[in-house]
């Protein structure tokens, strides 16, 4: 049987890789970009870097700098109707996930209109929207090389899981130097995250020999930098391998799909406003220990690419050093529960329900080489607590 790949068309990957932006514009033939981003890359320079490096090729450029993280169908309101009223030809998105993944919306509804509910998972959009050249700041949603998009309706608080190649970018400018200025926290969540693609592409039923290589090689390069870039941001070389690590994981999800984690994680993100990366690291432990009986040898291969067990090791030896490790991160890179992170105990039990019957309906846990019930999910919810 055979498997589509789908990947950017341009892949410019390595310091000082942003500041090709402008000759990527005009390779693709476009003159009018619009940049999306949030306030935060305008006050930190790097848009004002973007646009110097388009200027001196003779192009202007506008912003849309109100994306959120989390993005909602009202957050990227705006930069839609710009696109629509505007005579853009292109998006360049520069940022973490959020800003990236409003930009894929942002590119869809404003070429074909409608709202994003029309474009919610199981359709598969297949019309190319604007072009978007995706320059991400974090080492961890691997948005930049995937065909997903995640925006919530915040009528209902549901997470709408949008996928298809109208959403891949034409364009990723991977330059690990604009990893240097984040935070401690953010590089935790979001490297965290980034290992939770890896792990979840390589052990999706949908996985495949080019999606596996990728997910074994981000894994080799996200778990022993992990820690690194966490106690010292500076570390260039780990910063490095976070964000090609990022993006190869990034790659593989794309391509394989991600699995029970995200399908529980998402309903976390929506009703209680954690930060995806941080609801991914919260689960991931627990779903893993769930998950092993149903992949004992797939996951055993994941110890090992992450270098926590020998190649020696039986796969009941790998599997045990893999939870000890992944629970020794989350408590390295302080990864609240959800109590501690100051979520109401009666809300979250009370909502338990309808999270298990979200996460189902997004269709990751399908993937899942265990396939959950919806009791089964919530006791797992349950269990972080």
């Amino acid at each position: 049987m055979s498997v589509q790949i789908i990947l950017p068309r341009i892949l410019q990957i390595g310091a000082g890789a942003s500041q090709e932006a402008g000759a990527i514009v005009q390779a693709l033939e476009c003159q009018r970009p619009l940049i999306v981003t949030d306030k935060m890359m305008v006050q930190l320079g790097y848009v004002a870097r973007i646009q110097e490096s388009l200027s001196a090729l003779g192009i202007h450029s506008d912003i849309f700098d109100d994306t959120v993280p989390e993005p909602t169908v009202s957050s990227i309101q705006a930069g839609v109707e710009m696109v629509r009223d505007g005579n853009y030809d292109s998006i360049i998105a520069i940022g973490g996930g959020s800003p990236i993944d409003s930009a894929k919306a942002i590119s869809i509804l404003g070429k074909y209109g409608g709202v994003m509910r029309d474009y919610k998972f199981p359709r598969i959009v297949s019309e190319p929207g604007l072009p978007i050249i995706a320059i991400p700041t974090t080492a961890g949603t691997g948005s930049e090389a995937t065909r997903v998009t995640i925006i919530t309706d915040e009528t209902n608080d549901e997470k709408m899981l949008c996928v298809g190649i109208g959403f891949m970018p034409t364009a990723a400018l991977v330059d690990y130097e604009l990893t240097l200025s984040l935070p401690a926290r953010t590089t935790a969540d979001t490297g965290i995250d980034a290992l939770t693609h890896a792990m979840e592409a390589y052990v999706s039923k949908k996985a495949s020999l080019y999606s596996d290589t990728q997910a074994i090689a981000a894994m080799k390069l996200l778990a022993p930098n992990l820690r690194r870039a966490f106690h010292d941001g500076s570390d260039r070389d780990a910063r490095e391998a976070m964000m090609l690590g990022s993006t190869l994981a990034g790659v593989a999800f794309s391509n394989a799909s991600v699995a029970l984690v995200h399908g529980m994680s998402r309903p976390i993100g929506a009703f209680y406003h954690v930060p995806h990366g941080l609801s991914n690291a919260m689960l991931l432990p627990a779903v893993t220990e769930y998950s092993i009986p149903a992949a004992s040898e797939r996951y055993a291969d994941c110890a090992r690419a992450m270098g926590v067990a020998a190649v020696s090791d039986s796969d009941a030896q790998a599997n045990a050093k893999l939870m000890t490790e992944l629970y020794a991160i989350n408590e390295e890179l302080q990864v609240p529960t959800p109590e501690q992170f100051g979520i109401s105990r009666e809300h979250f039990f009370g909502n338990l329900e309808i999270m298990a019957e979200q996460a189902i309906g997004s269709g990751s846990p399908g993937n899942n080489p265990r396939m959950p019930s919806a009791e089964e999910i919530i006791q797992i919810y349950k269990k972080l607590w």
